[in-house]
């Protein structure tokens, strides 16, 4: 292939990434939908990086590290739509909700949110908060971001290749599922992009965030038999919150 044709092909999967897993004004070209998951821990540093940036100019200020943690969380979930954090409340209602899997899938699609859905929003978010907190504190603030970004993205590759899709339908169904060496590629580069962030801390990071996304998976396949996009948005917050906790020990 071409040389230009290759670089024409990676650009193109980056405009997805960034088209799908932002609000970012880019369109999702549906050929590249699950070729883009390689690219998925690239909108996440993207991501991450403006929300560090913002925690970082909060604190200059003079805000406190609990302020401006408040900050950054408020900037990620302003520019990704809050698509993580739906899907998480989502399966939270739908997994533990319903008492079969045709019924658990139809909570989750429902666009209500229940109890379940909140208590997990409120525990989920709140953590991860008050372990950027702590974090700030230290005087650590782009580089945990940027770890627990880019590595939880590319947890959300993994698993959407491991399992197949629960319902036939939504957005997960319409991207397709990668091919594994594309899942491989993007934890690849989330792992290069993580070293880069917090140093040799990002090997034992991204164990714990593979283990909260095997949990999330084998949680899913027992109740609705596969993953959907909410499954995928809970996996994003769990491997996420894992990395961040896990620095909050170490650091």
């Amino acid at each position: 292939m071409p040389q230009t044709d290759t670089a024409a092909l990676l650009w193109r999967d980056l405009v997805t990434a960034f088209g799908l897993l932002t609000r970012f004004p880019l369109p999702v070209i549906p050929s590249s939908g699950a070729n883009a998951a390689w690219a998925w821990p690239v909108a996440g540093a993207a991501v991450a990086l403006i929300a560090g940036l913002v925690a970082m100019a909060g604190l200059w200020a003079g805000l406190p590290p609990l302020v401006a943690a408040g900050l950054a969380i408020a900037v990620q979930i302003g520019l990704t739509g809050a698509m993580h954090e739906d899907g998480l409340a989502d399966s939270a209602d739908g997994l533990w909700g319903g008492h079969d899997r045709v019924r658990r899938l139809e909570i989750m699609k429902d666009s209500r949110i229940g109890s379940y859905g909140v208590l997990a929003l409120l525990l989920v978010v709140g953590l991860r908060w008050q372990a950027l907190a702590a974090l700030f504190h230290l005087g650590a603030v782009i580089g945990p971001l940027l770890a627990a970004a880019v590595l939880s993205r590319a947890a959300m590759a993994v698993v959407m290749v491991a399992l197949p899709n629960a319902r036939g339908s939504g957005l997960a169904n319409q991207v397709g599922r990668p091919e594994p060496f594309l899942a491989l590629a993007g934890g690849g580069l989330a792992l290069g992009l993580a070293l880069l962030a917090v140093g040799w801390l990002a090997l034992p990071a991204a164990l714990v965030a593979g283990t909260a996304a095997l949990a999330v998976a084998a949680l899913a396949r027992g109740r609705i038999g596969g993953q959907t996009g909410d499954i995928l948005g809970f996996v994003q917050q769990m491997a996420e919150l894992a990395v961040l906790l896990a620095l909050a020990i170490w650091l």
